[in-house]
């Protein structure tokens, strides 16, 4: 007959291992509980532009996914008449071409006017402006009455619909009420949105605007023709284009 005493010490090693495997469960418990989602360890994608503090006004980043990658900067071949260094600007297509030298451009997406764009033919950049005031036009008010305030011109600033550059489109000397400007809604490149002017994400109109002096020639196109030259891109595609969004 086995003494209660030995009995004990019989049953403490038992006693010991079932503590320690309690013990590893509630650990493990504590483990899953406090794991990170798998969710919250992916990276966010990066912006597809770089926000700008090294402006006048912040200009904010444009985000993943805000506007088609067929509309983002990028280099092309393009086959083309014009001398490089000419503005070439399809309305049609949204898209607007610094024509380069050996066969190719910078390719910038637009946004254009509601009904389309006004006019067609040369133009000339005759002025530049960082920052620009935007007046809105007498017709416009009487259209909007809302913009009676800003009739003797809106300040410049994030906000203002000429965004971060403005380049002025004159034609046989005369201006044509047109501009190349930046916008605060980056969303709406690819679209007939504006009032008739051209308009650029603010980052790209800045890249643009440092690459045009006064004097720049622009030829506007007056429609999207059959037989129109086929664009592709350039293989040597810019540093400061993302791998993912080289394509057109």
């Amino acid at each position: 007959m086995i003494s209660p005493l030995a009995a004990r010490r019989a049953a403490r090693p038992l006693l010991r291992g079932l503590s320690l495997a309690a013990l590893a469960v509630l650990l493990g418990a504590c483990n899953q509980t406090f794991a990170p989602p798998e969710a919250n360890l992916a990276a966010a994608p990066p912006p597809q532009y770089a926000a700008m503090s090294n402006e006048k006004f912040d200009v904010p980043a444009v985000e993943a996914d805000t506007v088609s990658s067929r509309y983002l900067k990028q280099r092309v071949s393009y086959a083309t008449d014009q001398q490089p260094g000419t503005v070439v600007i399809d309305p049609g297509a949204k898209f607007l071409y610094l024509v380069m030298e050996g066969g190719y451009a910078m390719r910038y997406g637009i946004g254009v006017g509601r009904e389309g764009f006004g006019w067609s033919g040369t133009a000339e950049i005759r002025r530049k402006a960082s920052w620009p005031t935007w007046t809105p036009p007498a017709p416009m008010i009487k259209r909007q009455p809302e913009l009676e305030p800003y009739r003797r011109g809106m300040k410049p600033g994030i906000d203002n619909p000429l965004g971060a550059r403005a380049l002025y489109l004159y034609q046989d000397g005369k201006d044509t009420l047109y501009r190349i400007h930046g916008t605060n809604d980056p969303g709406s490149i690819g679209s007939n949105v504006s009032s008739g002017c051209v308009r650029l994400i603010n980052q790209d109109v800045i890249d643009l605007f440092n690459r045009l002096p006064v004097g720049t020639k622009v030829v506007v196109l007056p429609d999207r023709k059959p037989g129109a030259p086929t664009v592709r891109l350039d293989p040597a595609a810019l540093p400061d284009t993302p791998a993912q969004e080289r394509q057109s």
